[in-house]
């Protein structure tokens, strides 16, 4: 089974005054940290919604200071479960974001024949060996 696994991450940004200014230095940031390693990990804003039900900015700005919520996606290959797909993306990403809160938010399957001609050739990708996802085709 072939796995896409949506984490969320809480990524401390310092010396911002926008909320677009910290979402662009959180999605820097983040990416240096998986760069090289998990160049194959898509980062996007996260989203964010009050008690209400309210929609609100990805970004939590005081004091120059941000907590930004990005959310990061990668697919995960030769997995037994759904569960087993959450925790290798959880300690893949963990690795390289020391100290930054993760949470998964969702493992979807995802249909073989539609992952491209690598798998249908049989030919492994860097880290599917290992039951990591490759390049995702971004890259």
């Amino acid at each position: 089974m072939n796995c896409r696994v949506v984490v969320e991450a809480a990524v401390p940004v310092y010396d911002v005054e926008t909320t677009d200014e910290a979402v662009r230095i959180a999605i820097s940031k983040t990416g240096g940290m998986l760069n090289p390693d998990l160049n194959y990990v898509e980062i996007e804003m996260g989203s964010r919604q009050s008690p209400s039900g309210e929609e609100l900015p990805p970004a939590f700005i005081a004091a120059d200071e941000a907590l930004v919520a990005l959310e990061l996606e990668m697919d995960v290959f030769n997995v037994d479960r759904p569960e087993h797909a959450s925790r290798i993306a959880r300690k893949e990403i963990g690795q390289r974001l020391r100290n930054i809160p993760l949470k998964v938010l969702d493992v979807i399957e995802i249909n073989e024949e539609a992952d491209g001609e690598n798998e249908a050739d049989g030919e492994v990708t860097d880290g599917e060996a290992d039951g990591v996802g490759g390049p995702t085709g971004n890259g």
